[in-house]
């Protein structure tokens, strides 16, 4: 539900996103909240090590943070974006546990910084890095024309729209199963 609320109130300024939120995610989390001190979560009907009353004690533990973004309309409500950018951290570190040296890990960090900047950007990643590396290697120092943003702007050719479309047709998809799980179906 709480969800559904980010979806209805994404497009909104964030005067108006903040008060939805104050009133309809608020209303949500007070559900959430009488649900936590009813009799059905009580330690008669929940043993307090199993998984679902951990995951209460969680919650009860942590409620403020976890509604501190009804308060403030540039919290998000979670951090997958942020999660999503470290997964490929996470999955690489142990590849990159046997680099060879320490500075071979600084590199290979580097590469995979850029190489990650043009994937955010929809660039071509093979087309980016062979343009910028070569533009490095001849002695290149305008940085700032190197950054994926600019880059993206002199090659449209490179942008990778395939890439954008799959995005939307995701974030329509999820639309839908909200919409139909609203509706009960």
């Amino acid at each position: 539900m709480l969800y559904d609320v980010k979806d209805q109130i994404k497009s909104l300024d964030e005067s108006e996103r903040l008060a939805r939120r104050g009133s309809l995610s608020r209303h949500v989390l007070g559900l959430i909240e009488q649900y936590l001190d009813s009799e059905a979560m009580s330690t008669q009907h929940v043993l307090p090590k199993s998984n679902l009353g951990q995951a209460a004690a969680y919650v009860r533990r942590h409620w403020k943070a976890l509604t501190r973004f009804v308060d403030d309309a540039s919290i998000p409500i979670d951090n997958n974006d942020c999660e999503q950018l470290m997964k490929r951290v996470a999955v690489g570190r142990k590849n990159w546990l046997f680099k060879g040296s320490l500075a071979a890990g600084e590199r290979a960090a580097n590469l995979q910084t850029i190489v990650v900047s043009a994937v955010r950007n929809d660039l071509d990643v093979a087309a980016y890095l062979d343009d910028v590396l070569r533009r490095a290697l001849a002695g290149e120092t305008d940085w700032a024309t190197l950054t994926p943003h600019a880059w993206k702007a002199e090659h449209p050719e490179s942008i990778r729209v395939y890439r954008q479309d799959e995005r939307r047709q995701a974030a329509d998809r999820k639309k839908k199963r909200r919409a139909r799980r609203r509706l009960g179906k």
